[in-house]
């Protein structure tokens, strides 16, 4: 039978090389960008949230008064940045909409969630614009503004 002696101090330190690989483990295994896309390469996707608002009022002649709104109504992005855009339909039976500039359109509808996938390749500022809400005249006008820089 063979007995091994260590040296409290041996003790120590292979205790603090075992802690220090734990944490470096963990550290490495709960970092937010720590989850490989495909190919191997670290790809983040943003997600962005936006809701449909609605604003009524009376004037004081008794006029109803309403105006639709995306909220935030500005989201900034970076070129080339992937995003996904999720848009709750809170107010308003449905709002169909198009982003200027680009073959982007869908609808969103109320108690519903859309998701938009983003990517934008040129700087500049891209319009979401509602198409029942593009104007005063049909109680919008309902556009949020993407900024890509």
């Amino acid at each position: 039978m063979h007995f091994f002696v260590f040296k409290r101090k041996t003790l120590y330190f292979f205790g603090l090389i075992v802690f220090i690989v734990i944490i470096g483990s963990l550290w490495l295994s709960l970092r937010p960008d720590a989850t490989p896309a495909i190919g191997g390469q670290n790809e983040q996707i943003r997600e962005i949230h936006m809701v449909t608002g609605e604003f009524k009022s009376t004037t004081d002649d008794g006029k109803e008064i309403e105006a639709y709104r995306w909220d935030p109504g500005t989201i900034f992005l970076e070129k080339g940045e992937k995003v996904r855009l999720k848009i709750l339909g809170v107010n308003g039976k449905e709002h169909p909409f198009i982003i200027e500039g680009t073959d982007i359109k869908g609808v969103v509808k109320k108690g519903e969630e859309t998701v938009v996938p983003l990517q934008f390749d040129k700087e500049g500022t891209y319009r979401l614009i509602c198409l029942t809400h593009p104007s005063a005249e049909h109680n919008g006008p309902m556009i949020a503004y993407i900024v890509v820089d």
